[in-house]
């Protein structure tokens, strides 16, 4: 099995350019079905998730190819598939983002159970009441068996704010006959970039960055080329990383309006980011406090729906405590099995008492010794790595396919930066 082996302790410092926004590149790509001509997509991150979605795609009988280090071509108009290779969905839980685009470019689509991180329960119910009230009936035999005879535009309420439901709602509703209401839509800017390729495309989509929708549908999709927004989340986990281990470190190719959030939650863990036009610097030498709440009581590091601080930073969050002077409480509200990694952080060093599922106390800051770590799921792995960058001494972590599926070429990437991270079959 491939690992990391990484000696900790060194301040990190230098320049690293953020990766397109996988979470955007996902069903973006789905997307491209929709298109009745070729479409172009930049900055692309080559990861092992868009990598399985471009096979899928390409499964169903599109032209698909990687035309540059981060450039995706795809001609869809080849596409005669509607069932979803089982072996590819289990790979990735995006793989059920290819339903929405079936079934209004088709009418119909058979997808497999997703696969994905096993961080707790993760419902579909959101995109399949989506598509009943847009007119599809659904069957579960083995795999969702998805028909309808013409999507029909409708006022909908999403029972959650679920991002890849609200994203299949959206790519169901640009060819649906009539106006499509999207209520409680979640509005992360995967989500805007959604939009924005789709109405680059032809698509008439308002309300872009609101959580209330209006898509009137269109006959047809033309092709283009589109740029994918950067990673807000792996611009966080850089600036984690520097701020834990001393280093000065700048993230260029940055939206600074994605930021939103997340600079107030660091600033909680004494964490200071100065945000230009397009870069983050994290300055060097930052002695990291907690800042308690009004009356000395112990703050709050919540997750939530945008633009409250994004669950998948929950575990880098919980990282980043371990060196704060204070006591903080992390609360992850969405998934009951995301904080299960933190007994690897505390085989480390750190000082954490997980109250519940959902729950973590963190104390510090906390000398973190190495040792040899399992990556459960990408952001519990970048959370350990960023761990180990800090520790004193040599750390593995291992399975770390998981990383790979969400941030690209990050030992490249991090040695460029100062630190000793190698990979090796152990």
């Amino acid at each position: 099995m491939e690992s990391f082996v990484i000696e900790g302790g060194r301040a990190l410092s230098g320049t690293v350019r953020a990766a397109g926004n996988k979470n955007g590149a996902l069903p973006i790509l789905a997307a491209t079905l929709l298109a009745a001509e070729p479409v172009r997509l930049e900055n692309v991150p080559r990861i092992r998730d868009v990598e399985t979605m471009v096979e899928l795609i390409a499964d169903l009988g599109a032209a698909a190819s990687w035309t540059g280090p981060n450039e995706v071509t795809i001609d869809a108009s080849g596409v005669t598939r509607t069932s979803l290779n089982p072996d590819l969905c289990r790979r990735i839980r995006a793989s059920f983002l290819l339903a929405g685009p079936l079934l209004a470019r088709f009418g119909r689509a058979t997808v497999p159970p997703p696969g994905g991180d096993v961080i707790g329960r993760r419902r579909l119910d959101t995109h399949i009441h989506a598509f009943a009230e847009l007119g599809v009936s659904v069957e579960l035999n083995g795999a969702y068996e998805l028909t309808v005879g013409r999507l029909r535009g409708k006022r909908l309420y999403l029972d959650e704010a679920s991002v890849m439901g609200t994203e299949n709602a959206i790519m169901a509703a640009v060819k649906a006959e009539g106006e499509t209401i999207v209520g409680h839509a979640a509005c992360e800017p995967h989500i805007q970039d959604l939009c924005r390729f789709l109405v680059s495309l032809g698509a008439e989509i308002d309300g872009i960055g609101s959580n209330i929708l209006r898509i009137r549908g269109v006959d047809t999709l033309r092709g283009g080329a589109f740029r994918i927004g950067p990673d807000h989340i792996e611009v966080a986990s850089f600036a984690a990383l520097a701020a834990v281990t001393g280093g000065a470190v700048t993230v260029d190719g940055v939206e600074p309006d994605d930021l939103i959030s997340i600079v107030p939650s660091f600033r909680k863990l004494g964490i200071e980011l100065e945000v230009a036009e397009r870069s983050v610097h994290v300055p060097a030498g930052q002695h990291l406090r907690v800042e308690d709440d009004l009356g000395g009581q112990i703050p709050k590091i919540e997750s939530g729906i945008w633009p409250a601080f994004p669950a998948d930073l929950t575990s880098i969050a919980v990282t980043a405590a371990t060196q704060a002077h204070g006591t903080v409480l992390i609360f992850e509200k969405m998934f009951e099995s995301r904080l299960f990694f933190v007994d690897k952080l505390v085989s480390m060093g750190a000082r954490i008492i997980l109250c519940d599922p959902h729950r973590a106390v963190v104390t510090g800051p906390a000398k973190l010794y190495g040792e040899r770590l399992e990556s459960p799921d990408i952001r519990a792995g970048m959370a350990m790595l960023i761990a180990a960058l800090c520790a004193e001494g040599r750390s593995t972590i291992g399975n770390i396919g998981q990383i790979d599926r969400g941030y690209e070429r990050i030992d490249e990437r991090l040695r460029g930066l100062g630190a000793s991270v190698e990979r090796a079959d152990l």
